[in-house]
């Protein structure tokens, strides 16, 4: 009898297990035969899940050591995960599918210099997975541009009350309205997200929804995210409006003429510093909604990075009669500067203050401010000047000796095509333009004043000319090492020697950004050593000019501006030779004269098929409280240059100037 009962009591409960697993163990070919123990009965009603990804900058460059976390919602261990020198990190996860039918996780990215990414990623129940983007953004954005905040305050009201014209259904508005809640009056993006993701769910039609999901993404750290719904409302609004093209309704459908999702990508594109694709949304959102204010506003800005002051102007004038935040005052107080409209410019910046203390305002506001006070006092020193451009051509022969083989031109027909085909060759200069270090050999001399050598002195560098991380930005930034590695500056300045340099951005004049704010005149053709050139004298605007030099003496200096000739090579349109002199005496440093004579010369690097035309040779006279200096510049040894490097010269630290009486330093 107890041998049957034990036999019983097994049997029973080998019938309690669930009738899957018996067949399951019918099933499984090869198990271990150490026990029933030793097999997993649930391998195969098991589902398997990748959690991978990649984490970038908003550049697109990869982000190594990254610390992301990853936890499931439901079902799964939480995960600490680190990235590759890719940016790259996977994870995976076998979870019961009857239990977990449906998978989603919470991946917090973290490292130190950005911002904290948050985001839920929500796999749904489908068989594949996929890689998921992470952007990690600069916890100091910039300060010239529309920050998150002032988009989503500008953005977000429009969208707080939403029914069904707007393609919410009733089922939603509860979700929605929690939603809402949770992002703009408790200030928690994180926990909004759950309720605006199942509007969109019901309904995926629902433009303002989707905008607002992505407003809340975007707060709670999730770029890609906001990016993709963004993305997506841009879409839906392009198709409402193509099939409403030539068509009369009595009732608009969902996400018809709704400007907000371009207007949101084409801030997130500013902030990658596209300005050119922030500006075709911005254009997108203007052609929907012609007196929207932040469209408006954000379409000035753009014009204003892309150095458009005219275009600029005339947005941000609209901005600010449509109602824009005070921050188009701002703006448009910088297009008119930089259009030379001082008063205009000066009563702008007035209106933005409103009253309050410049000195207690952020530091671009009290940059705008003194720059407004220095172009003041610049016009009132330039103003009547005269420039060689209009002199006649034998005073230019006699103040220029170079000029004694030139053909004169009979008309200035040839003026602009000239300006055009050299602006472009400067431009993709200064656009293509590797880091590069050369030796520099400097030789400094101070003169009598019938020109008789009274001292010299000779020094050599190791010269790095390095471009700027920003696209927008032009010109170079120059460091000295001396020749053991370290870095240096040139010598002399207490023993009566001038310190010139920043000769690499001379040709910056001829850039199609700073033409406008010069004068040119075409001389003729000549010859320069076996070349033939176009000469073009050239006389710098001050009232409008943002390139200037800067003549220091002592604890006072000065803006200085130039006119000149350039030699342009007439069959490639490189500029060959600069002459350059001041625009007028500078009797405030005691500035006489300043003469700047730039040879150049092509170089070629190994892994760059295109070759460039930097400075060779440069020699600056000057003539300066009753003395003359001089010196000379040779370049030579010209090798690309890796930027991580630089660390051990680092940046140079300015010299400290004992004395007012002390040599100058000529214009940079």
């Amino acid at each position: 009898m107890k041998g049957h009962f034990r036999f019983l009591m097994i049997f029973a409960a080998l019938c309690c297990l669930p009738a899957a697993l018996m067949a399951q163990g019918v099933d499984m070919v090869g198990a271990p035969s150490s026990g029933f123990g030793a097999i997993n009965p649930y391998n195969l009603l098991q589902k398997h899940w990748i959690v991978a990804g990649k984490v970038t900058t908003l550049g697109g460059d990869p982000v190594a050591g990254a610390k992301v976390a990853v936890q499931p919602t439901v079902e799964g261990e939480f995960r600490l995960l680190t990235t590759n020198l890719q940016g790259e990190f996977q994870t995976e996860y076998d979870l019961n599918a009857d239990l977990v039918r449906e998978f989603s996780v919470v991946v917090t990215t973290n490292k130190k210099g950005f911002l904290k990414a948050h985001a839920l990623i929500d796999f749904g129940n489908a068989d594949r997975t996929w890689a998921i983007p992470i952007t990690l953004r600069d916890p100091n954005p910039d300060p010239e541009l529309l920050s998150q905040a002032d988009m989503v305050s500008a953005l977000a009201p429009r969208l707080k009350k939403l029914g069904s014209a707007d393609g919410l259904s009733a089922k939603s508005e509860k979700d929605y309205a929690h939603g809402v809640e949770e992002f703009l009056d408790q200030s928690r993006p994180d926990r909004a997200l759950g309720f605006l993701t199942k509007v969109i769910a019901r309904d995926p039609s629902c433009v303002g929804c989707r905008m607002m999901l992505g407003l809340a993404e975007l707060a709670s750290g999730d770029w890609d995210g906001a990016n993709r719904n963004f993305s997506q409302g841009v879409d839906d609004v392009r198709k409402v409006s193509k099939s409403q093209a030539g068509q009369r309704t009595t009732a608009a459908p969902p996400g018809f003429g709704r400007p907000e999702p371009a207007l949101a990508l084409g801030v997130m594109e500013s902030w990658r510093h596209q300005e050119d694709r922030a500006a075709g949304f911005f254009e997108e959102a203007l052609n929907l909604a012609p007196q929207d204010p932040l469209g408006l506003q954000e379409m000035g800005r753009m014009e204003l990075l892309l150095h458009n002051w005219g275009a600029a102007n005339t947005y941000l004038g609209k901005a600010v009669a449509a109602g824009a935040s005070p921050e188009a005052r701002l703006l448009r107080a910088e297009a008119l500067l930089d259009e030379g409209e001082f008063d205009g410019a000066n009563q702008e910046l007035t209106r933005y203050l409103d009253g309050r203390d410049v000195k207690t305002m952020p530091l671009r506001v009290r940059q705008l401010w003194a720059r407004i006070g220095e172009k003041k006092k610049i016009e009132v020193v330039y103003a009547k000047v005269k420039s060689r451009v209009n002199q006649p051509l034998d005073y230019l022969h006699n103040t220029v000796p170079e000029l004694k083989d030139l053909v004169p031109a009979t008309d200035q027909a040839p003026l602009d095509s000239v300006l055009n085909a050299v602006g472009k060759r400067v431009e993709a200069y200064f656009r293509n333009f590797p880091n590069t270090v050369s030796l520099e050999a400097i030789h400094q001399e101070k003169l009598s004043r019938k020109g008789k050598v009274g001292g010299t002195l000779d020094q050599k560098f190791h010269y790095l000319c390095l471009t700027p991380t920003e696209e927008s930005e032009l010109g170079f930034t120059e460091y000295r090492a001396n020749l053991s590695g370290d870095a240096g500056q040139p010598q002399g300045l207490s023993d009566g020697y001038m310190l010139t340099s920043g000769f690499a951005s001379a040709s910056l004049i001829f850039h199609p950004v700073y033409q406008a704010e010069s004068t040119f005149r075409y001389l003729g053709r000549q010859k320069i050593n076996g070349q033939d050139t176009f000469v073009v004298a050239f006389a710098q605007r001050p009232e409008k000019a943002r390139l200037n030099g800067v003549f220091k003496m002592g604890e006072t200096s000065m803006a200085t501006f130039s006119q000149g000739l350039a030699w342009i090579d007439s069959a490639s349109y490189e500029i060959i030779r600069l002459h350059t002199d001041l625009l007028k005496p500078l009797p405030e440093v005691r500035l006489e004269k300043e003469t700047t004579e730039i040879d150049f010369g092509e170089n070629h690097f190994k892994s760059i098929a295109e070759g460039f035309w930097l400075p060779r040779e440069v020699k600056v006279s000057v003539d300066w409280n009753g003395k003359s200096l001089r010196n000379k510049h040779e370049y030579s040894d010209f090798k690309l240059f890796n930027v991580g490097a630089t660390e051990k010269i680092g940046k140079p630290k300015e010299l400290r100037q004992t004395s007012k009486e002390e040599p100058p330093q000529a214009p940079n």
